[in-house]
């Protein structure tokens, strides 16, 4: 009886490694196997691919699928279903009650309050109706995150691209700062008396600790020229912009949401959520997750609702994500192609196609990968990229010759080459799967 299940255990053992074998065999004689191996692009750097045939709920082709990489900004896949899974079709924006002559009222995290690339007035409508209570309370006490993300690059602080975290980000929580007749106009106005000139550099700085902004002086010769930068946010700056604003006092409290509070919304989610994957932007990203806590507990909280998330949501994953911030700013995260697929699967679930290829990035059209995939005929890739020093990762949906939707997640790490060289191996491989499948 012993010796029969020990020849049971070799033959189910051997079983296993020839069908691994097998499925492995069957990956490598894949010509994108050869398009991998061949490159001397990719030779240095690690790739992993994932190819799933939609219709067919069949993976065609794995490379490494089942490798941790650094996402990059394929993390907002990740934010983005949060959000479908969490938000209705319009932006909560404030959190309010009124109580005798006072208005009282907190954030959300909504980020779209006079953001410079998004139309959105109903909070300010709202917060102007009320222009003849006597009192108003600003409170944060349903924030409890931190203004950075975990594993965010430090020295970073003054780029564009890492914005601080807030419960009611205004303009965008930057200054756009433009040239005009050799003078410098900030948006917003209130911190034109912080701009110091000096005599060298190539652009606007910030003060680390405060918001000063250093401005070279020969900018001023540049008269389109325009700049982004992060403020340093605070509950005090963010009363000082109310007021300004609001033309009234403002007075700050630090108590949690009342039970009674209403809600006001701002703008409905599609534009905001076309904009975050569109053009990547890490400050939407992370404020939406931040947003999705307002909903589900009325705590402004980012680790809450990614953990939210992965336990209600996300545990039939193939790899457990490890998952820290909306945007991908973080190199803390970690995902696989195969859980990435996954993911794509999910979401596609869950939106209508024609208006989910219409708010990723399109190939050829609009986005980060306007300059990819370009053609005559109507675009084929709709997709998310993810950038950082030494990675490039390209995730979405691609549309065959035969009319197939493919499932697609091209990772790539470790890379010293330039991004633009590594982005051309990751056309051709998915032009190949187009005119292949």
């Amino acid at each position: 009886m012993i010796f029969m299940r020990k020849v049971l255990v070799i033959i189910f053992v051997s079983f296993i490694s020839i069908s691994c074998k097998t499925s492995q065999n069957i990956y490598s004689k894949s010509p994108y196997a050869k398009m991998i191996d061949t490159s001397s692009i990719l030779s240095q750097s690690m790739t992993g691919m994932a190819l799933f045939d939609l219709s067919e709920q069949k993976m065609i082709f794995e490379r490494n699928a089942s490798r941790y990489f650094t996402p990059a900004s394929n993390t907002k896949l990740f934010t983005f279903y949060a959000c479908l899974k969490t938000l209705s079709d319009s932006i909560p924006a404030l959190r309010y009650e009124i109580k005798a002559d006072s208005l009282i009222f907190w954030g959300t995290g909504d980020p779209t309050f006079f953001h410079p690339d998004l139309t959105s007035t109903k909070t300010f409508d709202l917060l102007k109706a009320y222009k003849h209570t006597k009192k108003f309370y600003f409170s944060d006490g349903n924030f409890t995150n931190p203004y950075f993300g975990s594993g965010w690059a430090w020295d970073d602080y003054n780029s564009y691209y890492t914005v601080e975290m807030s419960p009611l980000p205004m303009y965008g929580n930057i200054v756009r700062a433009k040239v005009e007749n050799g003078e410098i106009k900030p948006q917003p106005s209130i911190f034109e008396n912080t701009f110091y000139k000096k005599d060298t550099g190539y652009e606007i700085e910030r003060t680390p600790a405060d918001n000063q902004f250093l401005l070279p002086k020969s900018l001023l010769n540049k008269p389109n020229y325009q700049q982004d930068i992060p403020v340093k946010t605070s509950t005090a700056l963010t009363q000082q912009l109310l007021m300004d604003t609001l033309r009234r006092n403002v007075s700050l409290l630090k108590i949690p949401v009342s039970t009674t509070a209403k809600t006001i919304y701002s703008m409905p989610t599609e534009p905001v959520y076309r904009l975050m994957m569109q053009e990547s932007d890490n400050m939407l990203a992370e404020q939406l997750l931040l947003l999705c806590g307002t909903t589900l507990k009325d705590s402004i909280n980012s680790s809450f609702v990614i953990k939210s998330i992965k336990e209600k949501y996300l545990q039939d994953l193939p790899d457990a994500p490890k998952w820290v911030d909306g945007s991908g700013l973080s190199r803390y995260n970690l995902f696989t192609p195969r859980s990435i697929i996954k993911l794509l699967e999910k979401i596609y679930a869950e939106i209508p196609q024609e208006k989910l290829f219409s708010i990723m990035a399109i190939g050829g059209k609009a986005g980060t990968v306007k300059n990819m995939f370009k053609t005559e005929g109507e675009p084929f890739v709709f997709a998310k990229t993810g950038s950082l020093s030494g990675v490039y990762n390209l995730s979405g949906y691609l549309i065959t010759k035969k009319g197939k939707i493919m499932l697609f997640s091209l990772m790539n790490n470790n890379f010293t080459k330039p991004t633009s060289v590594v982005r051309k191996e990751v056309e051709k491989i998915l032009l190949e799967v187009r005119n292949r499948e």
